[in-house]
């Protein structure tokens, strides 16, 4: 059952076209039918209401505009917790060796004097 929170995967043609999340499931006018609020996780976000019996909201299939859509609930995979991962050794960390071009004596530009500088002159 899909509920308020839940988020769905909508097919359009048979094929997934987007995430969404059920914001709010409200009785319409009509017996027997829902307006369901989705925000849509796309950029930028959209946020769509439609008219839907609960077994479409409950992922039969349906159509709009002779398109065939359906609705299905996203449930997040369980982690592994049976399986610990396993441990690895620390790799020793290897020595730096100094490049042949190093003087010993680092130069550091600082970017804030260079600006100065520049603006200086």
């Amino acid at each position: 059952m899909t509920l308020e929170g839940d988020l769905v995967l909508v097919h359009m043609d048979e094929a997934p076209a987007f995430f969404a999340r059920i914001e709010a499931i409200t009785a319409d006018v009509k017996p027997g039918w829902f307006q369901v609020k989705m925000l849509v996780l796309q950029i930028p976000l959209v946020v769509v209401t439609w008219i839907l019996r609960e077994a479409y909201i409950n992922g039969e299939e349906f159509t709009m505009g002779g398109r065939p859509m359906r609705i299905t609930k996203v449930v997040a995979p369980a982690e592994n917790i049976l399986e610990p991962e396993p441990e690895t050794a620390p790799r020793p960390i290897p020595e730096s060796k100094p490049s042949p071009q190093a003087s010993g004596a680092e130069k550091v530009v600082s970017l804030a004097e260079r600006r100065k500088k520049n603006q200086g002159t």
